[in-house]
Order: C-alpha cells, then structure tokens, then sequence
C-alpha cells in the first residue's frame, strides 16, 4: 500500500470552499472558544486572507491548515509570528500532518523574518500541548479560568518558541 505524501504549500483563494468546509468538521469546544461555523459563512474574510495560511494536502486533497501572521501590527513586534488556527481532518490525524503544518509554519516566519513563533492553546487540549511542546514550544503563561466553556472555566495557555539556533 502506498501511502501519499503530506505536501504544505501556500493557501489559494480557490481553497475557500475546501477550507470553510474543513472548518466546519473540525470545530470542537476542545479548541475553539468561539460557536461553531455557520454553513455557507465565507472562510476568507479581511482579516482571514488567503496568504495567512499553509495548507496541507494528501494525494491532492485539502486535509489541514495553519494560520500564520503577526500578533500585532506594532513595529516593536515585528519580529514575532503567530499561529491562530491549526485544524486537521479527522482522516488524516495520526499521519503528521499537524507537524509538518508547524514545521512549515516556522519555516514561514523564519522566512518573513521572525526570531519567535508563539500560539494559544485551551489548557484541556492536552493532545494539542504535546504536540507543541514536541515541537519546542514552553509554556510562557497561564490566563488561569479565561474562558468559560460548556459550564466549566478553562485556561488559556501562552506557548512560545524561538526560532533562532
């Protein structure tokens, strides 16, 4: 059996209806904090551009993203990338597509320029800490019950990683 190649590239706006539908599949209270998808909603918006996502592709098909940009439009912070969303098909997990995805994702700002990639991650995704931390990330701090979800307070986690040697 052969199994196809994970390939990241570079999202295109032709992947909106891929990655909207994407979106929708994946969402869970495990890592959003906000309601789910509505069907028919446009994936791309002004602050959702094509050129802040990678995708990952299996034989071809759409099967993960990442979101890449900077934290904030100041100039003291321009040094620093941001991962704000990171799905993978259910279909696909288990195949290292959420790590390529990240490696790919620190080749991308190293390239832009970026000495740090930092992140948000729920404090009870514990699969999604992992790999993070697989990945060098470290917890730089705790937003102890930040959120409220499904009746119970969660805590938001600060991750970060240099990408310098």
């Amino acid at each position: 059996m052969i199994v196809p190649e994970i390939r990241i590239r570079e999202a295109r706006a032709a992947d909106e209806p891929a990655l909207a539908e994407l979106d929708r599949t994946t969402w869970s209270p495990l890592h959003a904090v906000t309601p789910p998808p509505e069907p028919g909603r446009p994936f791309y918006d002004e602050r959702h551009r094509p050129e802040h996502f990678l995708v990952a592709e299996l034989g071809g098909a759409v099967v993960g993203y990442v979101r890449v940009v900077p934290p904030t439009r100041l100039a003291c912070n321009a040094h620093v990338r941001q991962i704000q969303g990171l799905a993978v098909d259910a279909a696909a997990r288990g195949r290292g597509v959420a790590r390529a995805l990240l490696r790919a994702a620190a080749d991308r700002a190293r390239a832009d320029g970026a000495t740090r990639l930092t992140l948000r991650v729920l404090g009870h995704n514990a699969p999604a800490r992992s790999l993070y931390e697989s990945e060098g990330f470290r917890v730089e701090g705790v937003l102890r019950g930040e959120f409220l979800l499904d009746g119970a307070y969660v805590d938001d986690i600060l991750m970060g990683r240099p990408l310098t040697d």
